[in-house]
């Protein structure tokens, strides 16, 4: 089994909470709002302080990604990508999808999931002929609607 990923943090208030996994087999850690008063969500982005910092090391993939709970009510999360060298606040961009009800975010309530995994070591081969597929060229939707 590999070894853990380390994560360093540090609270920039004494309120933020450490994400953490809600059941032991989620594989995403709930990030909370660190906020001094309520955020009212609507279309149009809002982005919400959680009052925590990180220092992710060079072969984690660090995301922020969206709620099951908060996208069923309209309520979304954008993905976020934490890079290795970023050292300042996490923050989520929140939205209402048009025809959701507008949304109200309190201290302390769960607004995203951040996920961690292994990045690959990965080097680029530039050449002359990518081989041929079944798909080709094809883009979105050209495996068929479903």
């Amino acid at each position: 089994m590999e070894h853990p990923i380390e994560i360093q943090f540090r609270r920039l208030s004494p309120r933020a909470r450490i994400p953490a996994r809600q059941t032991a087999l989620a594989s995403g850690f709930d990030l909370h709002a660190c906020i001094d008063a309520p955020i009212e969500v609507g279309t149009m982005p809002v982005r919400v302080p959680c009052g925590v910092a990180i220092a992710a090391p060079a072969d984690a993939d660090v995301q922020i990604r969206p709620r099951s709970g908060l996208s069923a009510k309209g309520v979304m999360a954008t993905l976020g990508t934490i890079d290795a060298d970023y050292r300042g606040e996490l923050m989520v961009t929140l939205y209402c999808l048009p025809g959701a009800a507008p949304f109200t975010v309190m201290d302390g309530d769960r607004v995203a999931q951040l996920v961690v995994s292994r990045l690959a070591s990965v080097e680029w081969a530039e050449v002359a002929d990518l081989g041929e597929t079944e798909r080709g060229a094809g883009g979105h939707g050209s495996t068929g609607v479903r």
